[in-house]
């Protein structure tokens, strides 16, 4: 076989074959028994003067003194044995070779190498935060003792947590995962001796924020977090947040934004797609600084990222919309009704494929639940992020190559050439527009597109949307790529396309409430539980019915009263 040639697996297969088979041979057995018992046999130094020396194979024919004359024939069989056993030649000189390798394997091992070297690399990887010498932990504890003598019977309950989370150096809406870690949801209240036990241990364990978090909220036997686990701890912001005061005894909406905020934690945290969140994905996130602002930020608006109502009624009040029968759950001909059927019908069956969803439900029945419509909405608005890359990426990626060929570009561009034409609005040939994306994107490998030339890229939105998005196409193609950079590259803390898109369907929604239109289904609308309690409050939030029928406005694509159907003619 020639030098450097890898062997083929079913090539590999007969050759270790053959080789097993010699090895089962008596013949090769009992060379290798042979060779181990050479190996192990005590090393033979040679014999000093007066030393009995081993006895030898049967003297041969005296030799007369000097050497043999020339052509004298010696013994046949005396040369194979002499070369093996004869004491005057091998013996004596293999002896030494042996003696001589055996006190250089002695040496080497008598050499603490290996731990000499492991001991001098410092350790680097730290699961549970980095150890620090600062804390002093016998000071916290005696804190926390002090904090629980000031309560009856020094048992704290849900109420006495905020003072125990400052006790221990935590934020205030810490409370809620403190009480729940130390199981005062079995009691109503937690004992001094439990929670200070509790909090010793964890402490001990875990080294900074990330790694006490995670250690509050999982579940026995788990190092991660899944979406269950965040329920007690924001039931509790609902309960005592003051910019969520008017949902207070509105039980029944609590579980459609506690469900948002989970989605959208796990939307921006859980970078692995893997439906649980490790300390690791939760330290190189913003969530638990947004946790800590929950504590001095008193509008929840303000805390876009993760916990702001408004944005939570925009996505509940658009998934209203499409869910026509209420029953939390919406069909690919519900999901297509989305901005006036503006996806593509290829890119809807996609997502119901399974590709970014999870649950048997998708495959079983063709649906998704309100939590995977939190993705799609994000994802289909803001396609700048990490998350709703890979989103879209996955959706492209028909055969799970990890990559865009031509032909999966293609796929999706003639069914947007097929748009474009009962527009009456004449599309680009696909070869123009191939090279118009690889010119924006600037894969590095010819002909493919991966997730890392993407993500590389500043105009992903124009991209995705030239391939599966009729309206925002037309919107990117009014506008000058120099444009659309300068966009992209404008500096300070701007919007996101999502901040953006959720500020003007509130301003929207709320305006439509405001203006009072009149119900057409002949019926007198009635004020639902939270219409009554934020009416009271005079919120213009107040306005706009979540459980009852919406207005027959609501399906309605406002921009089409912003401009006319003319106006997206060609000149």
């Amino acid at each position: 076989m020639p030098p450097g040639k890898i062997l083929q697996p079913v090539l590999k297969m007969k050759v270790d074959e053959l080789f097993l088979c010699w090895l089962s041979e008596a013949g090769t057995q009992r060379m290798l028994q042979d060779c181990l018992r050479r190996i192990k046999a005590p090393p033979r130094d040679q014999p000093a003067t007066g030393d009995v020396e081993l006895p030898a194979a049967p003297p041969a024919t005296p030799r007369p003194s000097g050497l043999d004359p020339p052509g004298t024939p010696g013994p046949g069989p005396a040369l194979p044995l002499g070369a093996a056993c004869s004491p005057r030649n091998a013996p004596h000189a293999r002896g030494t070779r042996r003696s001589a390798g055996t006190r250089v394997v002695q040496t080497l091992k008598q050499e603490p190498l290996r731990p000499a070297t492991s001991q001098s690399i410092p350790t680097f990887y730290f699961p549970r935060g980095r150890p620090q010498d600062s804390v002093n932990v016998d000071a916290v504890i005696s804190k926390i003792e002090g904090t629980f003598a000031q309560f009856p019977q020094e048992r704290a309950t849900m109420d006495d947590m905020g003072l125990v989370a400052k006790a221990c150096g935590c934020p205030l809406y810490w409370k809620g995962p403190l009480f729940y870690g130390a199981g005062g949801e079995r009691t109503g209240s937690v004992s001094v001796h439990k929670f200070v036990a509790m909090w010793r241990k964890i402490l001990h364990n875990c080294h900074d924020d990330a790694a006490k978090f995670v250690h509050l909220l999982m579940s026995p036997g788990c190092n991660y977090l899944v979406q269950e686990d965040f329920v007690p701890f924001l039931q509790d912001v609902v309960n005592t947040h003051p910019g969520l005061s008017f949902l207070k005894e509105a039980s029944e909406f609590h579980s459609r934004y506690i469900t948002t905020v989970i989605q959208r934690i796990f939307y921006a945290v859980n970078r692995s797609w893997s439906g649980r969140i490790t300390c690791a994905e939760l330290r190189r996130s913003s969530f638990l600084q947004n946790v800590a602002l929950l504590e001095e930020e008193a509008d929840i608006n303000q805390l876009t990222e993760f916990f702001s109502y408004e944005h939570f009624y925009v996505i509940y009040c658009k998934f209203w919309e499409l869910d026509t029968d209420h029953d939390l759950l919406i069909d690919a001909h519900d999901l297509a009704r989305h901005n006036d059927h503006a996806i593509s019908t290829k890119m809807i069956d996609r997502i119901f494929s399974g590709a970014v969803t999870r649950g048997r439900r998708v495959q079983k029945e063709g649906k998704i639940s309100y939590a995977d419509f939190v993705w799609f909405l994000i994802s289909e608005e803001d396609k700048k992020t990490p998350t709703s890359i890979e989103y879209w990426f996955r959706c492209m990626d028909l055969d799970g190559d990890g990559a865009l060929s031509m032909f999966e570009l293609e796929y999706f561009y003639e069914e947007q050439c097929r748009r474009l034409d009962s527009m009456a609005i004449e599309s680009l040939p696909f070869q123009d527009c191939l090279c118009q994306m690889l010119d924006l994107v600037k894969p590095r490998t010819e002909g493919r597109i991966t997730l890392q030339d993407l993500k590389r890229c500043k105009l992903a939105n124009v991209f995705f949307d030239t391939f599966f998005n009729i309206e925002k196409y037309l919107d990117h193609e009014q506008k000058e790529q120099l444009s659309l950079l300068r966009d992209s590259d404008s500096g300070g803390p701007e919007l996101s396309d999502w901040e953006k898109y959720a500020a003007e369907e509130y301003d929207i929604l709320v305006a439509e409430e405001a203006a009072g239109e009149p119900w057409e289904d002949g019926f007198e609308a009635e004020l639902s539980p939270v219409e009554q309690k934020l009416s009271a409050l005079r919120s213009p939030l107040a306005q706009r019915p979540f459980f009852e029928a919406p207005s027959p406005l609501g399906a309605v694509d406002l921009y089409e009263f912003a401009c006319g159907d003319e106006d997206l003619q060609p000149l």
